[in-house]
């Protein structure tokens, strides 16, 4: 994914279903832009768009292969950010009654 001054949130990514859709396609198995718009109602370019951001936000990165890009997911940042939303919400339930 290109470069950009300022990252984006990826939690304002996930808020999109199709961005989350193709998450979950990115995660069983890198695939290329046409084999995530073969699985979605939405066109090549809006997957493109939606890989855009998902990049921008640092979820996904791309690798190119020969005459395409494969689109992977970035599971070291999930893992991270799984990891603080169970430490907040066992703080969370320790804390309350």
């Amino acid at each position: 994914m290109r470069a950009s001054t300022k990252k984006r949130d990826p939690l304002d990514a996930l808020g999109n279903s199709y961005r989350r859709e193709i998450v979950a396609l990115l995660a069983r198995k890198p695939r290329s832009v046409q084999e995530i718009a073969d699985r979605l109602p939405i066109s090549r370019p809006a997957v493109s768009r939606h890989l855009r951001v998902l990049g921008g936000a640092g979820l996904i990165t791309d690798e190119q292969v020969g005459t395409r890009h494969l689109y992977r997911l970035e599971r070291p940042y999930l893992a991270g950010l799984w990891r603080d939303v169970a430490t907040r919400f066992k703080l969370f339930a320790e804390n309350t009654k």
